[in-house]
């Protein structure tokens, strides 16, 4: 798998074994992700996800695998987890009397998107086959290097104890707040992909 190696400078503490890998998403665009990692806090992220598998596929390593990410309000996914953070605008709302939708940051998108009531919204912005194939070809490449199953919740609703699940789990499974991993995630064909060498 081509990786690009982006590691940023960060103080976050080294943390215990890693048995999970947490499916989350950048609720805007790549770029804008990287601009807001660049320029918030001086440059030093109080939070940051380990990979991001951007739309096209390409996959960027932004955190050393052993830190802890500070990136959810729960310290233990945190101290526990690898994230991998797919780019994906999330959800979106239909602008009225326009042919095109908008994410919560204003971010316009006017191709074919996912029309799903969940969480108290309709419509979710696509994830691409290449950035689901990527991504389970990186969880993959993750279970192998630190022993963590390949196996994965398989859906995106909360999940009660899933803090002691060692496998593939998304934000969304901790938290019922959460909306990433979206329903715009195809779940099988993530799993058949998991399943296939």
């Amino acid at each position: 798998m081509e990786l690009i190696e982006n590691i940023i400078d960060t103080k976050f503490d080294v943390t215990q074994k890693k048995v999970q890998i947490v499916l989350t998403h950048t609720s805007r665009t790549l770029f804008d992700y990287m601009v807001s990692i660049k320029y918030r806090f001086g440059g030093k992220p109080l939070k940051l996800p380990h990979y991001l598998v951007g739309r096209d596929g390409k996959v960027i390593h932004t955190l050393n695998d052993d830190l802890n990410s500070n990136f959810t309000n729960n310290e233990r996914i945190n101290k526990q987890g690898i994230i991998v953070c797919l780019e994906n605008l999330g959800w979106l709302e239909k602008e009225p009397l326009k042919n095109h939708h908008r994410n919560w940051i204003g971010n316009i998108y006017k191709e074919k998107v996912v029309d799903r009531k969940w969480r108290d919204y309709f419509f979710w912005h696509p994830y691409t086959e290449i950035q689901i194939e990527k991504t389970a070809e990186l969880c993959k490449e993750l279970s192998n290097n630190y022993d963590i199953p390949l196996k994965c919740i398989g859906h995106n609703t909360k999940i009660k104890g899933v803090e002691s699940f060692d496998g593939i789990v998304t934000r969304s499974n901790f938290d019922e707040f959460a909306t990433d991993i979206s329903p715009a995630f195809d779940f099988d064909r993530f799993k058949t992909l998991l399943e296939n060498e």
